[in-house]
């Protein structure tokens, strides 16, 4: 897990190569704080880099899709956009939306 800024956003994310997925999230929320150890172990399972964004310190990144509540998960393969979920969701269910790219 990586916290990042909007500049490392534009190296790290959309240079990647690969699924990666996108964390946006704030220190207070409590559903952030809940799926944050589901994304991890997912991370570290099946080798998914996860990079994690703070809302209250990066409007642009969020503005740009669309995150309007947090926890919001955007999913990218080879920097290119391909689906975002709200929420907390189980370790299974954020799997099953990952496998379909995988």
């Amino acid at each position: 897990m990586k916290l990042i800024n909007e500049e490392q956003y534009k190296t790290e994310v959309l240079n990647s190569k690969g699924l990666v997925m996108l964390d946006f999230f704030a220190s207070w929320c409590g559903p952030c704080r809940m799926i944050a150890p589901v994304l991890e172990e997912i991370e570290e399972e099946h080798n998914i880099p996860l990079f994690k964004m703070d809302v209250d310190e990066e409007q642009n990144v969020p503005r740009e899709y669309g995150v309007m509540s947090i926890p919001t998960v955007c999913i990218f393969k080879d920097g290119k956009f391909l689906e975002k979920f709200l929420g907390y969701r189980s370790k299974e269910e954020v799997f099953e939306i990952l496998s379909k790219y995988m």
